[in-house]
């Protein structure tokens, strides 16, 4: 697949700006001013109940040919300005969205499978990993920025919904603006259940399900998950020889010189894609920042680092850094490389990066 490469001038930029707002992107932490992943943001046990039995009656909405009755309930989510608790909240829709803000390439990439090119207005955080499945129609999309976008800038399309990664609705300026602020000016939301905490890549299924409803494309959605479901088996399948799990520890880096460890903690979608290739993270429940003498003394079977266009300067740099000598990942030369939509995307594409880096981890199993 053809990458889509920075320039090395952008790397520290763009690499900082990851850093930052890792919890942002994702399913686990408050806008973290450091790389640590503490600070989750999870969903009370009520809520979590309560968010089940409310997807199950939504079911309701469609008959049994698939079709969508609206108006349409969806049990979702919301959190206050600055909290880290989300918390359920309908959204309902009284018709299918026509103009939709998608807050990252993986969402938006995502409604094109199902079919709603013409629904798209406009698309955030457009950089990462291309899918060539609908490459071609998302070389027509109206792309806002290749980084998160702005409130202001969401709201410049005009949108009727705004669906995406859960992180980015906030009214900082690299959010989409909150939920609760976006339903106020009359614009419904989907927070991807994958992006919160608690999200696993079961979750995808979910999301794709509520969409295929929001949309009234059920069918397209159906036979989406079981494109999706089936590829997930044939990796799945191949390793199930495996008794014992290796280890991981992600290094968020672009500089080979300064190694930057992240926990995880609370990135329950990520370390559940991971445990798909047998891979463990053993940080998965420490506090505060990660650190190399934590890194060390885990001592991790496999190290697996962003590909931000420099892949073979960060391995080199890890390889050659003494305080790393004695890991048995630097001794075995165990560092892979995945794209940060893979990890960060909390969508259905995190299926390819698995399906490689199975391939590249036990190549023995997949001849």
């Amino acid at each position: 697949m053809k990458k889509n490469r920075l320039s090395k001038n952008a790397l520290a930029a763009i690499a900082l700006t990851l850093a930052l707002a890792l919890s942002a992107c994702g399913n686990g932490a408050t806008e973290a001013k450091s790389t640590d992943t503490a600070g989750v943001e999870t969903k009370t046990d009520s809520a979590s109940a309560e968010a089940a039995a409310n997807t199950a009656e939504t079911a309701e909405s469609a008959d049994a040919a698939g079709t969508t009755t609206y108006p349409l309930t969806i049990s979702n989510h919301a959190k206050a300005e600055g909290g880290t608790d989300w918390t359920d909240k309908e959204q309902k829709f009284d018709r299918a969205p026509e103009r939709v803000m998608a807050n990252t390439r993986p969402t938006a990439e995502l409604l094109l499978h199902l079919g709603l090119r013409d629904k798209i207005a406009g698309v955030g955080a457009s950089s990462g990993e291309a899918d060539p499945d609908v490459a071609e129609e998302y070389a027509k999309l109206n792309i806002l920025g290749d980084s998160y976008v702005s409130k202001e800038v969401t709201l410049g399309v005009n949108p009727d919904a705004v669906i995406g990664r859960g992180g980015l609705f906030d009214n900082a300026d690299w959010g989409v603006g909150t939920v609760d602020s976006l339903n106020e000016m009359g614009v419904k939301t989907y927070v991807l259940e994958s992006s919160i905490a608690g999200g696993t890549y079961d979750s995808v299924y979910t999301d794709i399900g509520n969409l295929g409803q929001i949309f009234n494309v059920q069918d397209k959605a159906r036979a989406f998950v079981d494109e999706l479901k089936q590829r997930e088996e044939a990796v799945t399948s191949k390793l199930s020889t495996i008794t014992e799990n290796k280890t991981y520890v992600y290094l968020h880096m672009s500089d080979p010189n300064e190694v930057a460890v992240l926990t995880l903690k609370g990135e329950t979608f990520f370390n559940d894609v991971m445990n798909k290739i047998k891979l463990d993270n053993p940080l998965k429940d420490r506090d505060g920042d990660g650190s190399i003498e934590m890194l060390i003394e885990a001592d991790p079977d496999v190290l697996i680092i962003p590909d931000f266009g420099n892949v073979d300067e960060v391995k080199k740099g890890l390889l050659n850094n003494p305080k790393l000598s004695s890991m048995q990942a630097i001794k075995n030369k165990q560092i892979y490389a995945m794209n940060y939509n893979y990890m960060f995307g909390y969508g259905y594409d995190s299926l390819n990066g698995v399906e490689i880096l199975a391939k590249e981890l036990y190549p023995d199993l997949f001849k």
